[in-house]
């Protein structure tokens, strides 16, 4: 892709600030108070395009509810990953059938990768047609427009184009905690693994530039903010675009360079792409957390050539080996498919072994979930879903012992960690994090929260440990 069209022009962006202030004008007209609902689905990449569509919808002058039944607009921000959030999208479309009966002057939006997709952007226009707007991820940063045009029209709008994607800089953001933050270094995908979707829809890998991205860290720090994720379909891919020898190694040490109190996380890194140069950065980055999320997806090499993956078992196994090398108590977690097209049971036990061999921390575990559209969909698929389970319960069966174990081993230790929140549980009602990100639950006072403390462990199971603040 050509540099030049990959940017968006400032007067295009401008044009669309111009538009927001329409918006404004015209809820200010009418004594209106505008509310919206942003739902979001999916990756830590949906949350960001989320939290960019509430920025410009502040904007615009639009407070923030969680009930539909309470907006004047009603945004779902979509993933086209899996099935079963594809289903639980359309049932929710169809549920907001019944606020727009009480409110008919609600808009309804579709937005996010499903949209992005032409059979579901067909389905939604011919089967919901209280859906009022629906846009892709390429066409996100023209969002007040198109929601102008459903005002000033009151037609239906869709701005689903198939694109190479653009960047857009400068769009507001609203980050609804205070402690974390999200940062996109780069968007789309060239690596188009045979089950995924995901480089249909969001297009091809674009960078951002390393000023604008360090700005935005740097910012963030500023304000107060203590863990930061950077974010790309594949971070490893980082730079390739840009023509200027830098790579996400690169950026990593530039960020590193930032001063305060701060962790830096990224996802998701692809093993093919993954170097020694950016596991020896991230040894040497007193900022960048030990911590790697590196999906390894399946243990067979017949399987990994299938999906297109293009590195074998032992090339992955090489990786952690090195990894853990220069980072001594490295946490490591993956994501895994059990049950892709034509994989035996010998197969899948290999996926097992594997993961017995490197002994992650988490894994992220599903069953292979045909994407229309991808090669793998159009593969022969004879084994029956119940067959799948009993290979999938195997893998959980070893992991949940693998984590289970590693957090006892914790016990009775002392552990920095940052308190994020608030949580769910009343006898350890603070919600924490280890550099490692473990989750631990502490006992204390909100007061703690946004702080990095040390904590002593007493107690565990097979997803949190429990803990204490240390006096």
């Amino acid at each position: 892709m050509e540099r030049e069209k990959v940017l968006v022009p400032e007067a295009d962006l401008s044009r669309q600030r111009e538009f927001q202030q329409r918006v404004r004008a015209m809820f200010a007209a009418r004594e209106a108070h505008p509310r919206a609902c942003v739902d979001t689905f999916g990756c830590q990449q949906n949350v960001a395009d989320g939290q960019k569509l509430m920025g410009m919808l502040e904007q615009m002058g639009f407070a923030f509810t969680r009930e539909p039944r309470e907006a004047d607009l009603v945004i779902l921000n979509t993933c086209a990953v899996r099935e079963h959030a594809e289903q639980r999208v359309f049932g929710n479309l169809g549920i907001l059938t019944h606020t727009k009966r009480e409110n008919p002057e609600q808009i309804v939006a579709l937005c996010g990768c499903m949209a992005q997709e032409e059979r579901v952007s067909k389905r939604v226009r011919e089967s919901y047609r209280h859906v009022d707007l629906v846009f892709g991820p390429h066409a996100l940063w023209r969002f007040p427009e198109l929601l102008w045009q459903v005002y000033e029209t009151k037609k239906r709008v869709f701005a689903v184009a198939d694109e190479d994607g653009t960047i857009a800089e400068g769009i507001p953001a609203v980050r609804e905690d205070g402690v974390k933050a999200w940062v996109s270094v780069m968007y789309g995908c060239n690596n188009f693994c045979s089950y995924c979707i995901v480089p249909y829809v969001r297009g091809r890998e674009r960078s951002r530039e390393p000023a604008a991205v360090l700005a935005e860290v740097r910012q963030l720090v500023e304000a107060g903010y203590r863990d930061i994720t950077l974010l790309g379909q594949n971070v490893n891919s980082y730079g390739n675009d840009l023509d200027l020898d830098y790579d996400f190694a690169d950026l990593l040490a530039d960020i590193d360079r930032i001063p305060g109190e701060y962790l830096i996380r990224f996802m998701s890194s692809h093993p093919k792409d993954a170097t020694k140069k950016l596991f020896d950065t991230m040894a040497r980055c007193s900022h960048v957390a030990r911590q790697l999320h590196l999906p390894f997806q399946s243990g067979s090499d017949r399987i990994l050539r299938e999906m297109n993956r293009r590195y074998t078992r032992a090339q992955y196994r090489a990786l952690v080996d090195y990894a853990r090398g220069v980072m001594p108590g490295l946490v490591l977690t993956s994501d895994v498919i059990i049950g892709f097209p034509g994989e035996t049971e010998a197969e899948a036990m290999e996926t097992v072994s594997l993961v017995e061999e490197i002994g992650f921390d988490a894994l992220f575990t599903f069953i292979y979930s045909p994407r229309p559209g991808t090669k793998a969909a159009a593969l022969p698929d004879p084994v029956p879903r119940e067959e799948k389970q009993k290979w999938f319960d195997r893998l959980l069966e070893v992991q949940n012992a693998q984590s289970a174990a590693l957090h006892a081993g914790y016990v009775g230790k002392t552990l920095r960690v940052l308190v994020d929140g608030a949580s769910d549980d009343p006898a350890y009602p603070l919600s924490s994090r280890t550099e490692g990100n473990r989750l631990v639950r502490l006992t204390g006072s909100e007061g703690l929260i946004g702080r990095f403390i040390d904590a002593r462990i007493t107690g565990s199971n097979t997803w949190a440990l429990y803990g204490e603040p240390e006096e």
